[in-house]
């Protein structure tokens, strides 16, 4: 009886391992889960590679968890999805929360490595595709472009209190430049877009939704790749706009959006506006909400979660928007 014991136990499968990864600009510090091995390696293809000797099998890798860090964990994120790895990037936030939950107090690479690793193999996130080359330019460019409108308007306000002619003519210049940089920034987004025929076909069913537009579809494509590939309420999650419930026992709390993608959010508002002037269905959603007395921006929330699933819809089925026949 032991021996048929011991016998069913090495039958059984290995257990998958979960690596974390503190990236910062310099290194890369890895840990193992289970097993607590760690290792530190330069931020480069050269420490790549060793960091890959260094996770051995990689079959036995259930995932690698890692906090975006800009640019440096592009060259990684793509190294590590070309073998098959499956990546997950952890809001920092979130790692940290998770960090102060179990204790850990300190943080220093190792730590966080570890951390990360933990939260990993404990939470099981789901992996999301990798953005290619192309998705990260045009989210580098988009960014750009956020930032621009929002000097413009710093320097547009910030015009409005000038007195001394002298910096009111330097605010007019930086205007111009602003406005002539913005202009030179869309050229470039609507050329890259449109050398690829899946991202031009993307971006065409996202713009044909009432109220979304060429700006606001090329901002989704960046900020929300994900789209298309996700269930309706996981696309209003990941954008923050999925009510969260507040409930413990006969009590009742008032529901708010939390976390998720702010980016998202804030190229959904001006549409969401648009939209529910100018589509009936939202209209009345909009209305209804009104009539049971919601907050205006609460209803306007409900709208931007409205699209946000339709956009998901759409692209899923590759289909661009009709109205519905009356």
């Amino acid at each position: 009886m032991t021996h048929q014991v011991a016998a069913s136990k090495a039958e059984l499968p290995p257990a998958l391992i979960t690596i974390g990864i503190d990236v910062s600009k310099d290194y890369l510090d890895a840990a193992r889960h289970p097993g607590g091995d760690t290792v530190r390696v330069a931020n480069t293809r050269k420490g790549q590679t060793a960091l890959l000797r260094w996770i051995g099998d990689i079959k036995a890798v259930a995932r690698v968890v890692f906090e975006p860090t800009g640019p440096y964990h592009r060259t990684l994120e793509e190294r590590l999805a070309a073998v098959g790895i499956p990546l997950i990037r952890v809001n920092p936030r979130r790692a940290r929360r998770f960090a102060e939950a179990t204790g850990k107090l300190a943080k220093t690479d190792r730590v966080d490595a570890l951390m990360l690793a933990r939260y990993g193999a404990l939470l099981e996130p789901v992996a999301r595709p990798v953005r290619t080359d192309l998705q990260n330019r045009l989210a580098e460019l988009v960014a750009a472009r956020r930032s621009l409108m929002r000097d413009r308007t710093a320097t547009l306000n910030r015009l409005k209190t000038l007195t001394i002619s002298l910096l009111q003519r330097h605010a007019r210049h930086r205007l111009r430049q602003i406005e002539a940089q913005i202009t030179s920034l869309d050229k470039a987004i609507d050329t890259l877009v449109a050398k690829d025929p899946h991202l031009s076909r993307r971006r065409d069913v996202l713009a044909s939704i009432p109220g979304l537009g060429t700006l606001t579809a090329h901002a989704l494509l960046a900020d929300m790749p994900e789209l298309g590939t996700m269930e309706e309420g996981h696309a209003a999650s990941l954008a923050g706009l999925a009510p969260v419930t507040r409930q413990s026992g006969t009590w009742r709390g008032r529901s708010f959006i939390q976390s998720g993608r702010a980016t998202v959010r804030q190229a959904l508002y001006m549409p969401a506006i648009v939209a529910m002037r100018f589509n009936p269905d939202l209209r009345r959603v909009y209305d209804r909400l009104i009539a049971k007395g919601k907050h205006a921006k609460i209803a306007i929330t409900a709208i931007m979660r409205k699209l946000i699933v339709l956009a998901n819809a759409l692209l899923r089925r590759n289909q661009l928007w009709t109205p519905k026949e009356a």
